[in-house]
């Protein structure tokens, strides 16, 4: 450790001295530029997140709406069967919706890899819909 803060020390002596020999005037507006280069570097960070942040909200809405075109070809009638169960329970039919939940269960345990996918797909984009709409504002983990 001592070592390093002697060659810490003699090198700030040797920039120290060096900038004291050096006699180059500093442009009026160095600052300015600095400054100018940063916000640019900035800006160009940020416009960067945006775009891969659309691209990843365009192939979340391609994958989903192939997967609904697949769902609606090959499972016409679970996708007709779901989408009744969701207006009957929104019309107000949720006392017989009951009965169902033993048999949805042992659906859900015969495939659930097909919707452990649909829901990480769904989880995924609601997280880019959210920094799409929320971008810096909110912490994501």
């Amino acid at each position: 450790m001592t070592a390093n803060n002697r060659n810490e020390d003699k090198f700030d002596e040797m920039l120290g001295a060096a900038l004291r020999r050096h006699c180059e005037a500093v442009p009026v507006d160095f600052t300015q530029r600095m400054l100018g280069q940063v916000r640019e570097l900035e800006a160009k960070r940020v416009l960067a997140q945006v775009v891969l942040q659309e691209r990843l909200a365009l192939s979340a809405s391609i994958v989903f709406g192939g997967l609904a075109i697949l769902g609606a070809v090959f499972f016409p009638a679970r996708i007709v069967a779901i989408l009744r169960s969701i207006g009957a329970s929104l019309v107000g039919y949720g006392g017989g919706l009951a009965g169902k939940i033993p048999q949805a269960v042992d659906v859900f345990g015969l495939e659930w890899q097909f919707y452990t996918v649909l829901a990480v797909l769904l989880a995924f984009a609601v997280y880019c819909l959210m920094g799409l709409v929320f971008g810096d504002r909110v912490k994501m983990v």
